[in-house]
């Protein structure tokens, strides 16, 4: 009775966090660039004395659906999407490079483009930083284009090239800042295969509703555990009964 308790009690356990990997797809559906995260269940068996003849169903994380996001159509120039495989790079808060593909970029008050979380995007030499300007145009190879201020609109200079890169996804871990990082260490190089497009973003390639499915689905195996559970008790309570009556 206690084996089976424990059981199932481990099934209920490793169900709440297959859960939990939902509920973070789920609240980051309309975020930019962001990559559904895999779970799935694996069996491990349950050692310990007498023979291994119970399974343990253990929720491990198997990685991120790769798959391109919908094109969102926005104007504005500062807005990129990756088109296909690659990653933007940009400088993590510990300073570290590190990559994204949320292509929402922003200028600071002293010039400095940055994602929408602040971090600063890595050109051919380091960050890059945009002078005044009163137009900024970024071509399909990452080149950042501006007219500066004072400037006829035919005066056109280029100024940094953002950084583009496209290392195997097999070798990268997600961070706990949400960036994707080099699991060794080391930092990609660029890649010029690698194109954007401006004036738009990649949207998430999180499927909603296949997601509220999986969810369904999981309450469902959550409550057979409980049952079980509850099953266990009663029996041994059945037990007891009768070794009293005895």
């Amino acid at each position: 009775m206690d084996r089976s308790v424990y059981v199932a009690m481990t099934g209920a356990t490793q169900i709440m966090r297959a859960q939990d990997a939902v509920s973070h797809n789920l609240a980051n559906a309309s975020t930019v660039g962001f990559k559904s995260q895999l779970t799935a269940f694996q069996s491990v068996p349950v050692l310990g004395d007498g023979t291994p003849s119970r399974i343990n169903a253990v929720a491990q994380g198997i990685g991120q659906n790769s798959g391109q996001g919908s094109p969102v159509n926005t104007g504005n120039p500062l807005d990129i999407s990756v088109r296909g495989q690659g990653f933007i790079a940009v400088q993590a808060p510990d300073g570290s490079e590190a990559y994204t593909r949320a292509g929402d970029l922003r200028l600071t008050a002293d010039g400095g483009l940055t994602d929408s979380k602040g971090n600063p995007v890595m050109g051919g030499s380091g960050p890059i930083t945009i002078p005044p300007a009163t137009d900024i145009s970024v071509g399909s190879d990452g080149t950042i284009s501006t007219v500066p201020q004072g400037q006829s609109p035919n005066a056109v200079s280029q100024i940094d090239r953002i950084k583009l890169v496209n290392p195997d996804t097999a070798q990268m871990t997600q961070g706990s800042d949400g960036l994707m990082h080099m699991s060794d260490g080391s930092t990609a190089a660029i890649d010029d295969t690698v194109t954007i497009a401006s004036g738009e973003l990649e949207g998430s390639n999180v499927n909603p509703s296949a997601e509220l499915v999986k969810m369904i689905s999981l309450s469902r195996q959550y409550d057979m555990q409980v049952k079980s559970i509850k099953t266990s008790e009663d029996n041994a309570d059945s037990s007891l009964k009768l070794l009293q009556a005895n």
